[in-house]
This record gives structure tokens, sequence and C-alpha cells, in this order.
């Protein structure tokens, strides 16, 4: 076996038992709620020592909930990057979340009862808000890189602020799609003004 086929076989075996730590999480906190299971049953559930599972998860219980945000600070840069012609860069962050949403919702029949633990859960609600927050830096210099604007100009970092909060408000109302839609329509019109005003960029 060559150097990258057992590399391969290392990587596909972390990613199993990350994602068997995972599922078995998500499944304990659904039936017992997030304060009355400890990180010992969810190992004992994957079937992984505790060292392993922390290992895996070195910032704890919430972190097991999230572990496909890796990909996300990506997808957000893309969004802005790759966006099409005439698409500005409020309306494509705001195409990106109501499409990723519907697309779970769509492929993932446990999604919905994930979104209510985490909102109905205040330490987790707020670690997902942390999470999102982490990618602020990467989408304002992606927003200042597409707009011609300099990579410290406060409102590439105000817009990339205020578009990662708007998906965390929207989950707090009722109806998150009209939620998301109403918040991005107060960023896109402020945004357009100012970009048009400094940079005929939008």
């Amino acid at each position: 076996m060559t150097e990258t086929e057992t590399m391969g076989r290392r990587e596909r075996k972390k990613a199993a038992t990350r994602r068997a730590l995972a599922d078995a999480a998500l499944k304990l906190f659904l039936e017992r709620g997030y304060d009355a299971v400890g990180v010992r049953e969810i190992a004992e559930a994957a079937d992984v020592s505790v060292t392993t599972l922390f290992k895996h998860f070195p910032d704890g219980k919430e972190a097991l909930l999230f572990d496909q945000d890796a990909d996300r600070e990506a997808m957000l840069v893309r969004a802005v990057r790759d966006r099409p012609a005439g698409t500005s860069v409020p309306g494509a962050l705001l195409d990106l979340l109501r499409d990723e949403r519907a697309e779970r919702m769509r492929k993932d029949p446990a999604f919905e009862d994930f979104l209510r633990l985490i909102e109905s859960t205040p330490a987790l609600r707020e670690y997902s808000r942390r999470m999102w927050l982490r990618h602020e830096t990467a989408l304002a210099e992606a927003i200042a890189s597409e707009s011609g604007l300099p990579a410290s100009d406060p409102a590439c970092l105000g817009l990339a602020h205020f578009a990662l909060e708007a998906a965390h408000l929207a989950r707090l109302q009722d109806d998150y799609q009209e939620s998301l839609a109403r918040i991005f329509a107060l960023l896109e019109n402020g945004w357009t003004a100012l970009a048009t005003q400094s940079t005929g960029h939008s």
C-alpha cells in the first residue's frame, strides 16, 4: 500500500469517527436534551474513548453538532467571488443563506429537529453564533477585493458582520425566509448606495 493510499484510508477513518460522534451526540441530545447528556455517554454510543472524542472535538460538547462548519468559510467566499454578473454582494449572500437552508432541509429529514435543538438551547445558540462570526474576516476581505475597496474598509467589515448575524437573527423569528429577506433588504439598500458612491461597484 502506498503512502498516499495509507493517508487516504486514515482520513476516511478519521471522517467516519467524527461522523459517528456527531450522529451519536445529535441523537442523544434530541432524546434527552443537551444539558442531560455527558461526553462519556456520547463516546460510548459511538464506541470510542473519551480521549478519542476530545482528540476529534477539542472544544467539547457544543462542537459535536457543528462538524460541517469547516466548509462554511470557503462557501461564503465563493458566493461573493463567483456571484453571477449583475448580482450584488448582499444579493449573493442572501441567495446562499436562503438556498443552503432549503437544500439541507430537503436532504436531511433531521435538520428541522437539529434547528429546534439549537434554537431552544442557549449554549448551542450562542456557540452557533460564534461559529458563524469566525468567518467575518475572510468574508470582509473577499467583499473588499470584489468591490475595489481597501481590506480595512469598515464598510466591508460591517457588511460581513451583519450578513453573518442576519442568519442568526432570522432563525429566531417565525418565518426564517421572510426575516432574512427583510434584513438583507436593509443591507442591500445601504450597501448599494455606499458602494456606488465610493467606487461605482456593487
